[in-house]
């Protein structure tokens, strides 16, 4: 187990009160994220049931409890053998617990499937069924000292694998090669689910999952985005190079704006300063050179458990108007200029943010 017991002890009884605030009895933790957080381990297809009161219970497939309880502090291990008997072993705990109100962790990750919603639905049709997500997210949006500590561990681990990419970046080589290259590097650092994007133009993606049909070519740029986790505790940076001289008009225009939006992202993002507007100031750049109508809206996002996680400014408009706090791990600049012709321009380091400013992980 890599998190002190008292630190996990700790988000489970924050999170208790949380529960008993919102007159919630127990919440159903299915989220790969949420469940290390509070267990400390990652474990597939993860259950766990905290009650507002007493000690969680954890389930796990028949012959996993061992390895299981050597790795968490949790000790009321239950085990299945399909999920027909977890639903209905945890129904029965529900059930047994008297519970009217249950929380569901409702998020943008893997594991957070519908249908097991609906079977929860279905099986427990006299409880209520509530989001807990926003009560999960307050209490991982600023991270404690273990916590930064294993971002800026996984920073150095990304650090190094950009420059990996960076090497293997060639005319004729697919974006799966280049992937190959930094992949490579990545587990052999030690990660255990590194995320690599490869963007060689000239068509842009915003999130570029590498293809093995497309090569780089000369005259287009070539975006790599990394995300190294140490401990499960990402950290996220990307770089774009050009190859040869560009193809596209705007392709120099646009390398200077997001040099200068980086910086003015990082000198204006202070605690209390409001996404929102530091968005504005940067579409006034873009908008001087040409480029508003080719960039993303929202240009930060938060990094922890997940590689993108509260705050996202790219995805939810709601998250914009939120202001910047002591204790966030933000990634930006996240949204990318999109040329045609070219191919995705970016530049995105991560940063804590610190009373004083911000502190540079990538």
């Amino acid at each position: 187990m890599s998190f002190p017991e008292y630190v996990l002890r700790s988000r489970i009884a924050r999170f208790q009160e949380l529960l008993r605030s919102r007159n919630v009895n127990l919440a159903v933790i299915r989220t790969l994220s949420s469940f290390i957080y509070f267990t400390g381990v990652k474990w597939l297809r993860p259950s766990l049931i905290v009650p507002a009161y007493g000690e969680p219970i954890a389930f796990v497939a028949r012959g996993e409890e061992e390895g299981f309880k050597q790795r968490t502090w949790i000790r009321d291990v239950r085990t299945f053998a399909e999920g027909g008997e977890l639903m209905a072993k945890v129904s029965s705990l529900v059930r047994g617990l008297g519970a009217r109100r249950a929380g569901l962790d409702f998020t943008l990750e893997r594991d957070a499937y519908a249908v097991f919603y609906e079977m929860f639905k279905r099986l427990n049709r006299g409880v209520e069924v509530v989001d807990v997500n926003p009560l999960i997210m307050q209490l991982r949006l600023l991270k404690d000292e273990f916590e930064l500590d294993c971002i800026r561990r996984a920073g150095e681990r990304a650090r190094r694998a950009v420059e990996k990419a960076l090497d293997a970046i060639r005319i004729g080589v697919s974006e799966t090669e280049v992937a190959a290259e930094v992949y490579s590097a990545l587990y052999r650092m030690g990660c255990e689910e590194p995320l690599v994007y490869i963007n060689a133009g000239p068509h842009p993606r915003v999130h570029s999952e590498p293809m093995s049909e497309i090569r780089v070519a000369r005259g287009t740029a070539v975006t790599v985005v990394v995300g190294a986790d140490y401990c499960r505790y990402y950290a996220n940076t990307s770089r774009t190079v050009v190859v040869g001289q560009p193809r596209h008009e705007l392709a120099r225009e646009a390398l200077k704006a997001m040099d200068e939006a980086y910086d003015l992202a990082v000198n204006s993002t202070r605690p209390g300063a409001r996404f929102i507007d530091v968005i504005r100031k940067l579409d006034s750049i873009f908008e001087k050179r040409g480029l508003l109508d080719y960039r993303i809206v929202g240009y930060a996002h938060g990094v922890g458990l997940q590689i993108e996680e509260t705050p996202i400014t790219t995805i939810l408009p709601r998250d914009r108007v939120m202001r910047v706090k002591p204790g966030m791990v933000l990634a930006m600049i996240h949204s990318p200029i999109l040329l045609p012709g070219l191919g995705q321009v970016k530049r995105e380091d991560t940063f804590i943010v610190r009373e004083d400013g911000l502190e540079r992980v990538t």
